[in-house]
């Protein structure tokens, strides 16, 4: 699963792309219908991606792709409108065991399911996760010099109609 790229801003409901970045902030898209496109003031907002979002568990955190994963393969998925915390509880203890249920909260659980429903349709859902980057690469990519680039000078052309003599103010 390719979560990738999707983010959830705080103070605003739902999910969104990146799909770029100026010099304010980022570009983002909602993943509804609509496609509306915003940008986040980067010194405002703040902005988790999925790809980086735990869960507390008992021993160690969760990763929120191993948790849509399981969700994935469950057979039916409360409503997380009309659900108690019980039902949600149970469930979430179906798919993630490990998780801590004292500091996981029934808010938690329904914005969990609500982020899996949202993105269970789209092609990213489906496809492999990309390798994450590692530090040595990474570091390496910023150490590379980067190849010249050699460009010629236009040549000049004398503007059309003008002398090339010049009469100054004091000669006068």
């Amino acid at each position: 699963m390719n979560l990738r790229g999707l983010v959830s801003v705080s103070g605003k409901p739902g999910l969104f792309k990146l799909i770029g970045q100026n010099k304010s902030g980022f570009i983002l898209e909602t993943l509804d219908e609509l496609k509306n496109k915003i940008v986040v003031n980067i010194s405002t907002a703040k902005m988790a991606s999925l790809e980086d979002i735990t869960v507390f568990g008992e021993d160690s955190d969760l990763k929120l792709s191993d948790i849509f994963s399981k969700m994935k393969e469950s057979k039916s998925i409360p409503d997380p409108k009309t659900a108690d915390g019980k039902v949600l509880r149970s469930f979430f203890i179906e798919v993630a065991p490990d998780h801590d249920q004292e500091r996981v909260y029934a808010s938690d659980m329904k914005k969990i399911i609500t982020w899996f429903n949202t993105i269970k349709d789209l092609p990213l859902f489906n496809e492999a996760a990309p390798e994450p980057i590692s530090e040595a690469a990474a570091t390496e990519s910023l150490l590379k010099k980067p190849e010249p680039v050699i460009m010629e000078k236009p040549k000049a052309t004398k503007a059309p109609g003008k002398s090339t003599t010049r009469l100054s103010q004091k000669s006068k």
